[in-house]
């Protein structure tokens, strides 16, 4: 695929200081406001702008083609899908139906919610520091989450991870709320707002839920700090009015008993993550640098270090005869945090060690936000402004070669899938009175599905074309792909007045019936005339005689 055509700008040199200040005064004063007094929106636009960038390019992989197809089925369709297959995903594939019906569907349109996504979850971390912290270190926390390498991966999926780190940012925020406004006793609506927002982001993810069991973990830990810091001074005001947790509690439960049917449905396809396998050599790297940091070792280093310093340095702090106004805050965004980096992951390892396998780095995503929080802990120890945006810098440029990589077009599990669609669409472009039919083998990794998600992926290559091997539509049966026949009356009963055959499929780990589709054609006349690999797709083109 190619990228959009870009014009080059000339830049006038030798701007002088007074020039520059000249000109930014000439800035209208919305502006300056939003970008200096709501560092929330400069760097959630910032986020998205960097998340949707290029977002084109990447070629598509089979868990974003199970996204296209499924939100681009009619209303019963995905819902008979949604009873075999996926609940798990049903409310993003019905808010990505409601998408494509507005905007259509292109690899950019797929992935631009995601973006977006990460554009709203990087203000809310922002407001969440600020909260936190103070504005310095809400700025710090919403950058070093646009740094992260899995945050740039996720911004640039169809899928559902970014929108996954909104609704756990979100959901902290007003829960925070809720407690901070128990002290007034006017908390009612907050809770109640709590809830249904619990609600609605663990439809969306299950995995949600265990934001909601950490925030509990946040709670208590809060409300142990307010009384040995309120036994040493009774004037100090409690950060989690008692109460608080019984509250939490309760709405907690109803939570619960709300999203059981949707969790027991969830629960009865989970020999759809069958694949996932246990502990073993390659969990401890998988938490260590692939869950937050996308496998590159020294940020993973870097990272975990800053963590470390930030959590050790501000609890530290806190607990020192007489801390300060800082170090309290600090302390507190430390138990806001750390619960929602580790209870999480632990969560998963536990159920994984007990057999019950679970645990896959980007079920980890809903942590994103608060290993943010952290690493900016541990920068924010720096107390000088200029060393404060140097250690920044630091931290965006270690991050530019994953962002850069996350948008070249075989990042997604190396696929090649719209190499294979351009070469299909290019040479039926110079046949364009052909009748034509195609077959589609196995997908490399997934003998079971055929390569029709190519097809679901890249829809212009094959229009017009005649599937000549399926025998099960997947939209009609209520699963997410086709499933092909017995090819030696398939392909003969509806070859009609087609001349050119085209077959797809998969390399190794993929059923090859190509040979079998070979020999079929040359029953019929056909003989192959070209054929193309392109990372593990395969093409062949035959003609009739």
């Amino acid at each position: 695929m190619s990228s959009p055509r870009t014009d080059t700008i000339s830049v006038q040199p030798g701007l002088s200081t007074a020039s520059v200040r000249e000109r930014l005064r000439a800035v209208p004063s919305g502006v300056r406001v939003a970008v200096v007094r709501t560092p929330e929106l400069t760097v959630g636009a910032l986020g998205a702008l960097v998340a949707a960038a290029f977002a084109w390019v990447p070629s598509l992989w089979y868990d974003e083609a199970a996204t296209v197809t499924s939100a681009q089925r009619t209303w019963p369709q995905l819902w008979a899908e949604l009873h075999n297959v996926d609940a798990v995903h049903g409310l993003y594939y019905a808010l990505m139906h409601a998408w494509f019906w507005l905007v259509g569907y292109t690899p950019f349109t797929l992935r631009f919610p995601s973006a977006l996504a990460i554009g709203v979850a990087a203000g809310l971390v922002v407001a969440l520091g600020r909260r936190l912290g103070g504005r310095r270190f809400g700025i710090a926390a919403g950058l070093v989450f646009l740094a992260l390498p899995r945050v740039q991966w996720a911004g640039s999926e169809g899928r559902s991870y970014a929108t996954i780190t909104t609704f756990a940012v979100c959901l902290t925020l007003v829960g925070l709320t809720a407690v901070r406004r128990s002290r007034s006793g006017r908390s009612l609506h907050w809770w109640l707002a709590y809830g249904l927002l619990a609600v609605v982001a663990i439809t969306f993810n299950v995995y949600l839920a265990l934001a909601v069991v950490a925030h509990g973990a946040t709670f208590l830990w809060t409300m142990l700090a307010d009384r040995r810091a309120r036994s040493g001074d009774r004037s100090l005001r409690a950060l989690a009015p008692g109460g608080s947790l019984l509250r939490w509690a309760i709405v907690s439960v109803v939570v619960l008993i709300a999203v059981t049917p949707f969790v027991a449905a969830v629960a009865s396809q989970s020999k759809q993550v069958a694949w996932l396998g246990p502990i073993n050599d390659r969990t401890f790297p998988q938490v260590f640098s692939t869950a937050w940091f996308g496998g590159v070792e020294v940020y993973a280093a870097v990272a975990w270090a800053l963590m470390v310093l930030g959590v050790t340095s501000a609890l530290t702090a806190a607990h020192r005869s007489s801390p300060t106004v800082r170090s309290l805050f600090r302390a507190q965004a430390v138990r806001v945090a750390l619960p929602l980096v580790v209870l999480p992951t632990l969560a998963l390892l536990l159920a994984t060690a007990m057999g019950r396998h679970l645990y896959t780095p980007k079920y980890a995503t809903l942590s994103l936000p608060f290993v943010a929080l952290l690493i900016a802990l541990g920068i924010t120890v720096i107390r000088k402004r200029a060393l404060l945006a140097a250690a920044l810098v630091a931290v965006l440029v270690l991050s530019v070669p994953t962002s850069v990589l996350v948008k070249l077009p075989r990042s997604k599990q190396d696929s090649t899938w719209s190499v294979a669609a351009s070469i299909i669409a290019s040479e039926r472009s110079q046949q364009r009175d052909s009748d034509e039919g195609v077959v589609f083998g196995s997908v490399y990794g997934h003998p079971g599905t055929t390569a029709d998600i190519i097809r679901q992926a890249y829809p212009n290559a094959f229009a017009g074309m005649t599937d000549l091997a399926v025998r099960k539509d997947g939209a009609a049966s209520g699963v997410l792909w086709d499933q092909n026949g017995d090819l030696s009356s398939t392909i003969p009963s509806r070859l009609g007045d087609i001349d050119t055959v085209w077959f797809v499929g998969g390399t190794v780990k993929a059923r090859n019936i190509e040979p079998e589709t070979t020999q079929v054609l040359a029953e019929h006349g056909f003989t192959a005339v070209h054929r193309w690999k392109t990372g593990t797709v395969v093409l062949t083109e035959y003609r009739r005689s």
